[in-house]
Order: structure tokens, then C-alpha cells, then sequence
């Protein structure tokens, strides 16, 4: 946003932003919230119980643990968005991506070291907690430090690294479909690198 300075004349002057240095990293480090919400979106886990699942017209898989690790991420983010929305305003922009990436370290370490289907959902659901705070911080925080020439093309950033998560976890999963027995383990493992990179970036913006 340009900012305004009164002179002595009494007139008004306007200084546009520029493009640092500083505010391309920030940028950058901000939108690796979108990736880990394309990623985490993108994922899924190759489950033994897959292959006892009911199949009909309707249903490809229909197995209720299957449909709760994939339902309990939204139904987090759902929730946490509201939580999410309080503390942005409160807390800072900055603070709230902290708690988002704190979130998506621990969804980390629950889904891929999970001994069972249980541990595994409730780490989608930290998933789910990242992404509800992420999405409330990252393009409100894109939007003000962005000069206004070119704010929405800063902004848009959070949605391409959402694009390019998305890209990445079928991309994974493509090449660990047939790591047995632990492939799906390293899939949900290479999150906690975009997730290291928002923790440890927002530290310095």
C-alpha cells in the first residue's frame, strides 16, 4: 500500500512500494502456505483396508476410514478458520502462519510414523488446522506488503503454489505407489519439507 506523507506545505505526497529483495522472500516463504495446502489436498495413502473396500455404482471405495481421512482434513480447516480468523486479527498475520506451520510439523510426524488409522486421521486433522490457519493469514499478509501496482499478482501467488502442491503430491505419489511397504509413509513424510521451509521462513519475515 503507497504510503502518504503531509509536507510542510501542507501537500500531500504519495510513495509507491517497491520490489525489494525482502519482500520477494517474504512473498515466497508466505505462499509456501498454499503449497502445503495443495499438497496436503492432493495427497492420499495407499491403505491396506483399500483393497477390502466395498465397490459399487456409486462409491469407488467404500470404506468409512477411508472417507473420514479424506473428509477430516476439510472438516478441520472448517473449524479452524474461525479460531484462525480471531487470532489473525489479534495475534498478527505473522504469528497465525507460525501456528499454521506448527500445525502442519505435527500432522506431519502423526501421519507418516502412524502405527494405525486412527493416528493417521487425527494427523489429517492437524492438516486441516494448518490449512484453516494458513488461509486466513497468507493472502491477507500477500495483499499488504505487495505494492498496489501489482498486488494481485503477488496475491495470486498463494493460489499458484496451491496449483503447484497439488502437481506435486500426484507426482509423489506416482513414484512411491510401488515403494512397498512403507510408500506412503515417504509420501506424507516430503510435506514436512514445505512445512520445515514456512515454520523456519516465518520466523524471519
Amino acid at each position: 500500500m503507497p504510503a502518504v506523507v503531509v509536507s510542510g506545505s501542507g501537500e500531500n505526497q504519495e510513495f509507491e512500494g517497491r520490489i525489494t529483495v525482502y519482500v520477494t522472500v517474504c512473498v515466497i516463504i508466505a505462499a509456501f502456505g498454499g503449497l502445503m495446502f495443495g499438497y496436503d489436498v492432493g495427497i492420499s495413502v495407499v491403505y491396506k483396508k483399500k483393497q477390502h473396500a466395498h465397490e459399487n455404482n456409486y462409491c469407488k471405495y467404500d470404506n468409512q476410514s477411508l472417507q473420514l481421512f479424506t473428509s477430516s482434513l476439510y472438516i478441520a480447516a472448517l473449524i479452524a478458520s474461525f479460531v484462525a480468523s480471531k487470532v489473525c486479527s489479534k495475534a498478527g498475520r505473522k504469528p497465525t502462519v507460525q501456528i499454521a506451520s506448527i500445525f502442519f510439523l505435527i500432522g506431519v510426524v502423526l501421519t507418516a510414523g502412524g502405527l494405525n488409522i486412527e493416528m493417521i486421521i487425527f494427523g489429517r486433522i492437524f492438516f486441516g488446522f494448518g490449512v484453516g490457519f494458513a488461509n486466513q493469514a497468507v493472502p491477507l499478509f500477500l495483499s499488504e506488503i505487495a505494492p498496489t501496482n501489482i498486488r494481485g499478482a503477488l496475491n495470486i501467488s498463494f493460489q499458484l503454489f496451491i496449483t503447484i502442491g497439488i502437481l506435486l503430491s500426484n507426482l509423489v505419489n506416482y513414484f512411491t505407489a510401488n515403494i512397498h511397504p512403507h510408500g506412503w509413509r515417504i509420501s506424507l513424510g516430503i510435506a514436512g519439507i514445505p512445512a520445515s521451509m514456512l515454520c523456519v521462513g516465518s520466523i524471519l519475515i
